[in-house]
């Protein structure tokens, strides 16, 4: 349902968020956060990019979050990360689209849209309050 690149960039968003606004560098998360570092440096590139994360260059240097982990959703980053992955063909190969699908390819349809409803409902600091 999401990439692996999407597990990533919620994995270091938390890690990012867990430090209360203290600059990590992409070696500090990739040890919390059990990721390659070649990996990370990828993924925190593109939440830059999508403005989930800021960076900044220099001997105090690193990473952190763009805005308070209240106002990040974990959809947000999801969908900078590389998106929800949709069903695209019918998984029976019937011609279904539309208001006519068949019944395994709107049931997971209707997964698809709860997991992006729960994952709009969450926000980084939803998160970090389950984990204390």
């Amino acid at each position: 349902m999401i990439s692996l690149s999407a597990e990533y960039a919620l994995r270091a968003a938390v890690c990012l968020a867990a430090a209360e606004r203290a600059t990590l560098t992409n070696h500090d998360i990739a040890v919390a956060a059990c990721i390659p570092p070649g990996y990370l440096a990828k993924v925190l590139h593109v939440l830059v990019r999508g403005g989930i994360v800021t960076s900044q260059r220099g001997l105090k240097g690193g990473f952190v979050l763009a805005r308070p982990p209240s106002d990040i959703t974990c959809l947000d980053i999801v969908h900078v990360a590389d998106g929800i992955q949709h069903v695209g063909r019918c998984p029976l190969g019937v011609k279904c689209q539309g208001a006519a699908l068949c019944a395994l390819h709107r049931r997971l349809d209707q997964v698809i849209s709860s997991a992006e409803g729960m994952l709009a409902d969450s926000t980084l600091a939803d998160i970090l309050t389950g984990i204390a």
